[in-house]
């Protein structure tokens, strides 16, 4: 079992490919993927660059590791089973579905995600929602969550030039105040 620092250490990557996708003007989601305690796929948010909403981290990731022959030497029913997901914001209700069919061993993940969450914050993909098929996965957030938050805000301050009608921001102020978590910090979450 891992421990809290080696948790904090693969959220940390993840937080730098968030600030990547800040530097790219994407809304600052990054996650790691890990095997065998190595990381073998990060990704960051492109949906504003490749301009298709579904293109999240965690699937750009997910492609990576699909279509790579070394980490996928042959495809099976869930080639994510011994996998780990580290990622800054709770996985959307779209990914978590992704994940799940992919048997995804387990998800850490920063900041709760109140308006799209797939791992209990909205709606519980991961567990809570019976499925006939795939098995469900441990989700647990809380780790470096006031990071994720504040790279969130940074981004939500600035200008959004790929939104249809974008809302002047010249009033906002960076709020620095984060709020105690709904979701207990290192639990697992439905």
């Amino acid at each position: 079992m891992e421990s809290d620092e080696s948790h904090l250490k693969w959220m940390r990557m993840a937080m730098e490919m968030a600030e990547e996708a800040l530097a790219a003007s994407e809304v600052p989601v990054g996650c790691i993927f890990v095997r065998d305690d190595t990381v073998i796929a990060k990704a960051r948010n492109r949906t504003n660059e490749l301009r298709n909403a579904t293109r999240h981290a965690e699937l750009e990731a997910i492609d990576e590791i699909l279509s790579n022959p070394i980490l996928t030497p042959q495809l099976t029913e869930y080639p994510l089973s011994t996998t780990t997901l580290y990622v800054t914001v709770e996985p959307c209700i779209m990914c978590a579905s992704a994940l799940r069919q992919m048997g995804i061993k387990a998800v850490y993940f920063g900041c709760e995600n109140d308006r799209f969450g797939g791992c209990g914050s909205v709606l519980g993909v991961n567990k809570i929602l019976e499925h006939p098929k795939h098995a469900s996965y441990e989700a647990v957030g809380g780790y470096l969550r006031e990071e994720a938050i504040m790279v969130l805000r940074r981004f939500y301050i600035t200008e959004n030039t790929n939104a249809p009608k974008p809302k002047s921001k010249a009033n906002r102020v960076l709020k620095t105040e984060v709020l105690p978590s709904k979701m207990v910090p290192g639990e697992d979450h439905q």
